[in-house]
């Protein structure tokens, strides 16, 4: 019996490499989901107990999350996951912003 020679299109290495960057977008998403997370405990902590302190760990975490999300955003050249943490950010940012304004009065 002769072996069928069956032309592979993609070599392993490229499969390998497809399936390297797929899972490196999605753990960018997934990092930013949880920074995203972490903001909002920060938020909510901030809205619970306005104090200065609060609003500023809250802030220092809206940083850390902004860098996430940024990365998540250039790994996955869009998306929804992209999209959705994007809109997730937004409503923190409003929250925070409340939080803000209840510290410092405007």
């Amino acid at each position: 019996m002769v072996p069928i020679k069956v032309p592979i299109e993609r070599s392993v290495y490229s499969l390998t490499k497809d399936y390297d960057s797929s899972l490196h977008e999605n753990n960018s998403i997934a990092r930013a989901q949880i920074a995203v997370n972490k903001l909002h405990n920060a938020v909510s902590q901030a809205l619970s107990h306005p104090t200065e302190q609060m609003l500023e760990q809250a802030e220092n975490r809206l940083a850390h999350t902004e860098e996430a999300v940024t990365e998540a955003a250039e790994s996955a050249e869009g998306g929804q996951g992209v999209d959705l943490v994007n809109e997730a950010l937004s409503e923190e940012k409003e929250r925070l912003q409340a939080a803000e304004d209840t510290v410092y009065g405007e």
